[in-house]
């Protein structure tokens, strides 16, 4: 389902083209100022250039964001504090969660600790908002009678591979997201047929989940080939996502017969609600 647009131009003024308040959720991916070549242009602003562009497009999301719409937002760790001041301090929105990206490969150091994380920063425009856990539940570790058996939240720490660079999935772009990642943000904060903005989106992964979810998206990149990159990945056919949570895979086990009693026991029931309907 072909339900995806792509814009090759500057974020802040393409988005001024979209109606307000008419944007469910906003998942946003902006280059974080280190200086890396993006071919037509170089992340490397002075700090005060880049906290007003970040201003500039954050005050344009949310111009066209609904009421109860979300908006996940990733950054490096130089920024990441101030931005968190920016969204809720100077735009008011609702902080939600600080979700962490583990991954188990990255860059090496020798003097000091490899970095193997990045963090999303994850706000809401009001209090009312859209939140479907049972869509992103992963499977429990073992059988109790204090568990939700239709599974567990995944919690705020995020565990997904890269795209390695010399995997199949693997597009000309520096920064390319696990498509996991997207699709989880996806399916806890939209319906299918909702509208998902990024305002930077590189190698098209959000544009490619949405639709592969059926949910409409305008994916917008300030870099001609990495828009062309874009359109030409949403209409590759589609088999599966890239990466996946190595919780998903995992099959809940029977606890000893000694704990599951005193699970018992202390629910104060003789038979496991979990097996009434069986």
């Amino acid at each position: 389902m072909h339900n995806c647009q792509v814009i090759c131009g500057d974020a802040t003024v393409c988005m001024r083209e979209i109606e307000a308040s008419s944007v469910d959720l906003v998942i946003a991916d902006p280059p974080y100022n280190l200086g890396k070549d993006y071919g037509n242009n170089k992340d490397l602003k002075a700090w005060h250039e880049y906290e007003q562009f970040t201003q500039d497009w954050l005050a344009e999301a949310l111009r066209i964001m609904k009421p109860t719409a979300s908006i996940y937002v990733f950054m490096g760790v130089r920024f990441i504090s101030r931005l968190f001041a920016i969204m809720e301090e100077r735009f008011h929105l609702e902080f939600n969660g600080w979700i962490t990206w583990h991954y188990t490969q990255g860059m090496g150091r020798k003097n000091g600790f490899s970095p193997r994380h990045e963090d999303i920063l994850f706000f809401t425009k009001s209090s009312t908002y859209k939140f479907n856990l049972d869509s992103v539940r992963v499977p429990q570790k073992y059988f109790r009678n204090r568990n939700n058996m239709t599974g567990a939240n995944p919690g705020d720490v995020w565990q997904f591979s890269h795209v390695h660079y010399c995997s199949a999935e693997r597009e000309q772009h520096p920064t390319q997201k696990p498509e996991a990642l997207m699709e989880r943000m996806l399916r806890a904060s939209t319906d299918e047929g909702d509208l998902v903005v990024d305002p930077f989106v590189g190698s098209g992964t959000t544009c490619r989940v949405a639709s592969a979810l059926n949910r409409r998206c305008i994916g917008i990149d300030l870099n001609p080939d990495y828009a062309a990159m874009s359109r030409e990945r949403i209409g590759k056919p589609f088999d599966m996502f890239d990466s996946i949570d190595p919780r998903m895979n995992r099959t809940p086990r029977d606890l000893p017969n000694t704990e599951y009693k005193a699970d018992v026991e202390d629910a104060s029931i003789t038979t496991p609600a979990l097996f009434n309907d069986w």
